[in-house]
């Protein structure tokens, strides 16, 4: 930027702009609240209309049957679904170490899930996240069903019975079994849901008996439906422009995805085999992985449900299977609700570990990351780790940055004569550059050798910063001290007060630019100031990484600048 005076003023109105963001943030109504109270004021209404109640369910909430299996060649054609079922009944809990899952029997779906290893927030450690909910504001589930037009089938809205109430994994036990069974009309449906110690692995069963005299024509789905998210633009909160929406993955297109706004501009209305489909937040993820040899229907949808905010829904759909009189056939599905961890990922799905996010810097975010875990795998600190990378990068940037601390020493050298060169032309800009561009010539000086290090780096300043605040690895991970969580903020601020220690350090041995008046110098002597009050605000992994970096390139600039200064007394 040319104009020294367009950067103070641009810094100056975004640490306003942060401080008046973090100002919202603690005094400000909750737009998650106000949506909340909002949707439960509307079921209150609702419940209190004589003879009505709160719709669960859209128009296209319930799939159809596909039009290839539409017809039945061998029996008369019923209805494909069964009819809203609107019933408070006990929900079924399973716990294992690391999950805590609520299953609905109306439509035996996943309608709670908890990571119990992850908190909610560093301020609510006793609170687990809360991944599946199927509360008024924050709706979000996993459902699966059947659809057929031979016989009445259960579909995500069928009641299931289940003989108990509660599945707690045992101890030294590797897995647990739920199983919810539904009959009618001579077709018997067992729906078994698997949990397993130590995985955000559940695996689902539809087992189909046909006790009938005809065949059963049908098609298994399993879809996952939420409400867009409330949140408050924060720019240092990551959470509030981490992707949020659908994404799906295929052997042939690779990794897509469509956020909520774009549901109805290009909805996903394909076949596809191998791959799998979900909804994506900071953070964590929840999918639907389909058997692998079979080609499912993958679709997006919003969904309209009367006196209730949209919802926003992913589903595959099995191909039509024909269960003949006697016989019995098994319709598997698998789900992956939890942390986005990068070890894990990829062996639970092909392209799995897509889902973390690193946007377009991703080419240098995966490494920068695989070599941040390799770290911790040996020191075992996520905050250690940062330094040990920070040393590291900068060891690698160390001949350009040599470069550029060599020609800030050069440019320090000749700040005498381009201060008489000033005096000597005041306020004639002209005549002023044309001397100051002979002197560099003269001395050959680049004024610019100072910049090109600056900007190869800035890529993987971005990069890092991406790999800190979309790592779920990081999340909450506590340093030394003070530090208890490396993705919050510095509680004590000891982090930015040292950055802009740095700062100021580094600008004593830097050369200033001639072209500043008086008013500017003193403002830039306040940088320093300006931007320890914005890294305030960042997460303290972030700051952690751009001190120790800063502080490396002070004893770095400083050995430079007081070899050539030595060198050039001696000659």
């Amino acid at each position: 930027m040319t104009n020294p005076r367009n950067f103070l003023l641009m810094a100056l109105l975004l640490t306003v702009f942060l401080l008046w963001q973090e100002w919202q943030k603690d005094y400000a109504p909750s737009a998650v609240s106000r949506a909340t109270d909002a949707a439960a004021t509307d079921s209150s209404k609702a419940a209190a209309s004589p003879g009505s109640r709160p719709s669960t369910r859209g128009a296209n909430d319930v799939p159809s049957v596909p039009a290839k299996s539409a017809a039945s060649p061998t029996g008369t054609e019923t209805s494909a679904s069964t009819a809203p079922v609107h019933r408070d009944l006990p929900r079924i809990v399973v716990t294992t170490d690391v999950l805590r899952a609520e299953i609905d029997p109306v439509g035996g779906n996943l309608v709670h899930v908890e990571l119990l290893d992850y908190a909610r927030s560093n301020k609510q450690r006793d609170q687990s996240v809360t991944l599946l909910d199927n509360a008024a504001g924050r709706y979000f589930v996993a459902q699966t069903g059947l659809v057929s037009n031979d016989a009445r089938l259960p579909d995500h809205t069928a009641v299931f019975s289940s003989p108990r109430a509660r599945y707690p994994l045992p101890a030294n036990v590797a897995t647990i079994t739920v199983p919810l069974s539904w009959q009618q009309d001579g077709v018997t449906v067992t729906k078994t849901w698997t949990f397993a110690r130590s995985s955000y692995r559940i695996g689902l069963e539809q087992r189909v008996a046909n006790a009938r005299a005809l065949p059963v024509a049908l098609n298994a789905y399993g879809q996952l439906q939420r409400e867009a998210p409330v949140s408050k633009q924060s720019f240092t909160d990551p959470t509030s422009y981490s992707f949020n929406g659908a994404g799906w993955w295929s052997p042939e297109e690779r990794f897509e995805k469509a956020a909520f706004d774009e549901y109805t501009e290009e909805p996903l209305n394909r076949d596809i085999t191998g791959g799998w489909a979900g909804i994506l937040q900071h953070h964590f993820v929840a999918t639907l992985i389909p058997p692998a040899g079979e080609a499912f229907s993958y679709r997006t949808d919003e969904i309209k449900f009367e006196g209730a905010r949209p919802k926003y829904l992913i589903r595959v759909m099995g191909p039509t299977r024909s269960i003949a009189p006697g016989a019995s056939a098994s319709l598997p599905l698998e789900f992956y609700i939890g942390p986005k961890l990068q070890d894990n990922l990829a062996s639970v799905a092909p392209g799995l570990n897509h889902t973390v996010d690193y946007g377009l810097v991703t080419f240098l975010a995966e490494p920068l990351f695989w070599l941040l875990s390799k770290i911790h795998k040996v020191v075992g600190n996520w905050g250690w780790s940062i330094v040990l990378l920070t040393v590291l990068i900068k060891l690698a940037f160390y001949k350009l940055t040599e470069a550029q601390y060599r020609s800030f020493a050069r440019m320090r050298k000749f700040q005498p004569r381009l201060a008489s060169l000033k005096e000597r032309y005041g306020d004639d800009k002209e005549k002023l550059n044309r001397a100051m561009v002979e002197l560099y010539q003269k001395e050959k000086i680049n004024p610019m050798g100072g910049c090109l290090p600056m900007l190869v780096q800035i890529p993987v300043f971005i990069a890092l910063y991406w790999v800190l605040i979309e790592s779920v690895e990081l999340r909450h991970a506590p340093w030394i001290l003070w530090i208890d969580s490396l993705t919050d903020r510095d509680p004590y601020f000891v982090l930015p007060v040292l950055n802009g220690l740095a700062m100021y350090a580094t600008q004593k041995l830097s050369p200033t630019s001639p072209g500043l008046d008086p008013m500017q110098a003193k403002m830039f002597q306040m940088m320093p100031v300006i931007m320890s009050v914005m890294f305030a605000f960042f997460p303290a992994g972030l700051v952690l990484y751009w001190t120790v970096n800063g502080v490396l390139g002070l004893i770095q600039q400083y050995v430079i600048t007081k070899r050539i200064e030595a060198s050039e007394t001696k000659h």
